[in-house]
């Protein structure tokens, strides 16, 4: 029963340092716009990208090995 006169104070700590956290994220703007960021990775500064190389041939299923003749 002890051990909670230390979680509880830690667990308080975490939860304001988390909202402090997000204070200073939502201040420096990082959740402004969304959306053009995630078009900005999708887009290359010289065009599209070099095209998806082609898929590799299948190979052939594996076939059972001649029989020997007996000796």
């Amino acid at each position: 029963m002890d051990i909670l006169y230390l979680l509880v104070p830690l667990s308080v700590l975490l939860v304001l340092g988390l909202i402090a956290l997000f204070a200073w994220a939502l201040h420096r703007g990082q959740f402004d716009d969304l959306e053009r960021e995630g078009q900005r990775l999708m887009e290359s500064p010289d065009g599209p990208g070099p095209a998806p190389a082609a898929p590799a041939p299948a190979r052939p299923a594996a076939t059972a090995s001649p029989e020997l003749p007996p000796d």
